[in-house]
């Protein structure tokens, strides 16, 4: 297998182009913010001593620093340090986990799916956290996740799950779902079993139930996406997301046509399915490799390390047979967990660099994993240009001392944050 070539690690510091703005007037931007720095990245490409132009909420304008010179009285000069946009967790349990959205945000994350919870509307964006919740989710009687975390029972939309016993009352659910504002719903077809997967630990003094556990059948997982893919009364379509974790949930995951898988699944997969799942137009798996690292085969790290290596080498074939008719890997780490940061995880994002690269890594494979974590995840959840540095964009920011490039880790701690045009960390004054 070959990859396209790209610059190497060693040239990035002289790897960058300029991106090209829109000319603006002469006379400065009234309430404007203009921030300058060695290194930008605007989503898709890392520029060199460029500054990013911030008015009314929005981007207004990525450039070099001479063409932005004289646009704004407003500036923060940074020197040595990398400007990113707002970086965004695709896999979270903020509202259920008690998690402080505040702390979040200072810690770079200014947008989170939030993966399961109580219900509630899209909030935040503008100096608070931007949360986009899926509520509770769909699952099996008897079945993860309440069989773990809240000892059985019916649930709820206010709780971790809902259970449904029929197509019926699956299309009802994604219907209720929809109109109390969830952006995505969410089913769980995991029967347990998975050495070392954190729903296999006992939570609180719940001992964990012998498996196999109980899933939804094939017919009420295919309505749930159907429903969600085909609203009637003028509901919007939603994608679905599964959470899986080994063969017999992922194969009925893709039969049901679902949009999205919540982890990249921890068993062995079989190869067949791992094709079949990197050769699906649209369909996306969010990583959190970091949070289920304790997940083993036979005392070996083979199964989730396994199937990131092997999903990304199907994705690289696929795109070169045929380009964007392909899965996707975006960034996720699981933020509520106690293993992992509540905030950017540089664990993960290395994770995400070394198992999906293949043989060798370049420039070009350090670019899609912040891709992974900006603009490719703000497509995914379908808010125009979130998770990009273009014109119009929503004004989330992130910024570092030093070459996040070079170093993830320098993300987890930002000396910059901003939400919405709203300056929430500024560590450069």
């Amino acid at each position: 297998m070959t990859k396209p070539q790209h610059l190497t690690l060693k040239t990035l510091g002289i790897a960058a182009v300029l991106a090209q703005g829109l000319a603006l007037p002469t006379d400065a931007l009234a309430g404007c913010r203009l921030l300058t720095a060695d290194r930008v990245f605007d989503g898709e490409t890392l520029l060199s001593n460029a500054g990013v132009l911030i008015h009314g909420g929005k981007i207004a304008r990525v450039d070099s620093q001479d063409a932005l010179a004289g646009s704004c009285g407003n500036k923060i000069a940074m020197g040595d340090a990398t400007i990113v946009p707002g970086l965004i967790e695709s896999h979270a349990h903020i509202t259920f986990q008690n998690v402080r959205k505040d702390q979040v945000l200072a810690h770079g994350i200014t947008t989170v799916q939030d993966t399961g919870g109580p219900l509630q509307p899209p909030e935040g964006g503008a100096g608070q956290l931007r949360l986009l919740s899926v509520g509770p989710i769909l699952q099996a009687a008897g079945g993860y996740p309440l069989n773990i975390f809240s000892g059985g029972g019916a649930g709820g939309y206010d709780q971790i799950g809902l259970t449904l016993g029929s197509e019926a009352e699956a299309r009802t659910a994604v219907q209720h779902l929809v109109d109390g504002g969830a952006t995505a719903i969410k089913i769980a077809l995991e029967p347990g079993g998975e050495t070392g997967a954190p729903w296999m630990q006992p939570h609180g003094s719940n001992p964990v139930p012998p498996t196999p556990w109980d899933i939804l059948p094939q017919a009420v997982a295919t309505a749930i996406a159907d429903e969600a893919h085909h609203p009637q009364n003028g509901r919007p379509v939603r994608r679905v997301i599964a959470h899986v974790g080994e063969n017999i949930g992922f194969e009925r995951a893709l039969v049901a046509g679902v949009d999205e898988f919540a982890h990249i699944p921890c068993a062995p997969l079989d190869a067949a399915l791992i094709n079949q799942a990197a050769n699906t137009a649209g369909l996306t798996f969010v990583s959190t490799v970091d949070t289920l690292a304790s997940c083993t085969d036979s005392g070996t790290h083979l199964g989730i390390h396994s199937n990131i290596m092997q999903l990304a080498a199907k994705i690289v074939d696929c795109e070169a047979a045929t380009p964007g008719q392909c899965a996707q890997i975006l960034y996720g780490s699981e933020i509520g967990h106690d293993n992992v940061p509540w905030g950017v995880n540089g664990e993960e994002m290395a994770m995400l660099l070394h198992l999906t690269s293949g043989e060798s890594i370049d420039f070009g494979d350090v670019l899609n994993v912040f891709k992974a974590i900006t603009s490719k995840a703000g497509k995914h959840l379908g808010i125009d240009k979130l998770g990009t540095l273009s014109k119009g964009a929503p004004a989330d920011v992130v910024a570092v001392r030093g070459n996040a490039f070079a170093r993830f880790k320098l993300l987890e701690y930002p000396d910059l944050v901003i939400s919405g045009g709203r300056l929430v960390v500024n560590k450069f004054k």
